[in-house]
């Protein structure tokens, strides 16, 4: 029996949604769905909700729990990554509590930043230890990571194992429909092109019917500009760079060095900036979850309907042999972009067959672009050498080439901040020299 391994199946409604997809796919029938996480509790849940699921879809496939990762590994032909290291308490209030008293202020801080360079420096050596057992167990199964950091967490799978590895976001496929609905612009026959860096990938392209409609997109933008709404940060940049960028506003406000600013605070009003947004939404589902469990794990007549995720997609043309388009995170090699380094881990249209992932060359991205894109790939490359090799100095200079905190702070004031947030962490993090 073939095996699709989900890694953090504790996450209920997540499961819920990548799994639930693969129930409903004819030619991964009869594989076992095996789910293995570290809140058993948790664990539980989801095994429960997803058997609902699987009787009331009427799919044949064989869930199982396991307590020992290696076993839950052991011959997986897919194994899917959706793990968070050190959860909402302690981490992600370390995250944004010991910055913001140097006056760091974050929004998400799960992909870069000071709150993205520690949550990758307490995930990668999980994840080097998940590499670990697949190499004995699992050697030749496909690691789909759906884990942020995106970037570092891909970058250092492909770097530093020998595990097929591809990294899955959510922006890329919902990007431009999304764009076209918040400017009241219809979205039938819509042909675009998308490529960067996670969660800072651009869309070069944007046609109907081989009309370029980027002309429409930014008129209706500024026009919209003139009162607050959700997309500001992302309508200011496609105003100054030319191209709109995948991933939310709230995100993209600390990927840059122009929007939260503690010289010029009216900016955090004038681009409607939701700081601190990740707790907030941390917070909402921890306090939800008691309502939402009902309707998930306790719910009888739960259904599902194919979701746009990528992860079921991906399987079945890797099973089926017919192939798939999807917008993936692989690494920079032989040029794909161009314009950016090699170690960088890109996000690029991927075709996926029975003979596997084959990302597609891009060639050269408008120099901006890949300008800004490569701020960010530095501190990720640096944050990647942090993990690796335990060095202290590199993660100061991964946070002193951060644009946000370097836009803020002063080199020594960097270093205490790391330093406290190692301290804070404790036993979240390795030791490092």
């Amino acid at each position: 029996m073939s095996k699709i391994t989900i890694l953090g199946a504790g996450s209920t409604a997540f499961a819920k949604n990548i799994l639930g997809d693969c129930m409903t796919v004819e030619s991964l029938q009869e594989f076992e769905f095996a789910l293995y996480d570290i809140n058993p509790e948790r664990l539980r849940d989801s095994e429960a909700m997803l058997t609902n699921l699987k009787e009331n879809l009427q799919s044949n496939v064989n869930i199982v729990s396991y307590t020992d990762r290696k076993e839950a590994l052991k011959n997986a032909k897919y194994v899917i990554n959706t793990i968070q290291v050190g959860g909402y308490d302690p981490s992600t209030i370390i995250d944004f509590e010991i910055p913001k008293k140097y006056n760091l202020r974050q929004t998400i801080a799960d992909t870069v930043g000071i709150g993205g360079i520690f949550r990758s420096l307490r995930t990668v050596p999980v994840i080097m230890d998940f590499a670990r057992d697949m190499e004995e167990v699992c050697p030749d199964a496909w690691f789909l990571n759906y884990t942020n950091p995106m970037a570092t967490l891909t970058g250092a799978m492909l770097r530093y194992t020998n595990i097929k590895t591809v990294g899955l976001c959510h922006s890329v496929q919902v990007c431009a429909n999304r764009l076209l609905k918040s400017l009241e612009m219809s979205t039938d026959n819509v042909q675009w092109k998308i490529a960067g860096i996670n969660h800072m990938a651009w869309l070069l392209e944007i046609t109907r019917d081989g009309k370029d409609l980027y002309p429409e997109i930014k008129k209706r933008a500024k026009e919209k500009q003139k009162s607050q709404h959700d997309d500001m940060v992302r309508f200011e940049l496609m105003e100054y760079f030319g191209y709109y960028i995948t991933e939310s506003s709230e995100h993209n406000a600390e990927y840059h060095p122009y929007f939260i600013k503690s010289k010029y605070p009216e900016l955090i009003n004038r681009f409607n900036i939701p700081l601190d947004e990740y707790p907030r939404r941390c917070i909402n589902q921890i306090e939800g979850w008691k309502n939402m469990r009902e309707d998930l794990v306790n719910n009888k007549n739960l259904l599902h309907e194919r979701t746009h995720e990528y992860g079921s997609r991906i399987i079945e043309a890797m099973e089926t042999d017919v192939p798939f388009k999807f917008g993936g995170n692989v690494l920079n090699t032989g040029g794909l972009i161009s314009n950016l380094p090699e170690k960088a881990c890109v996000e690029v249209p991927c075709l996926v067959d029975a003979s596997g992932v084959a990302p597609t060359y891009i060639g050269e991205l408008p120099e901006q672009l890949a300008a800004s894109n490569r701020t960010n790939i530095n501190t990720q490359l640096l944050t990647i050498e942090a993990a690796m090799n335990r060095k202290k100095e590199y993660i100061y200079q991964a946070a002193m080439l951060d644009p946000h905190t370097a836009a803020e702070l002063s080199l020594d004031d960097i270093v205490s901040l790391c330093n406290d947030l190692i301290e804070a962490h404790g036993d979240w993090l390795p030791k490092f020299n």
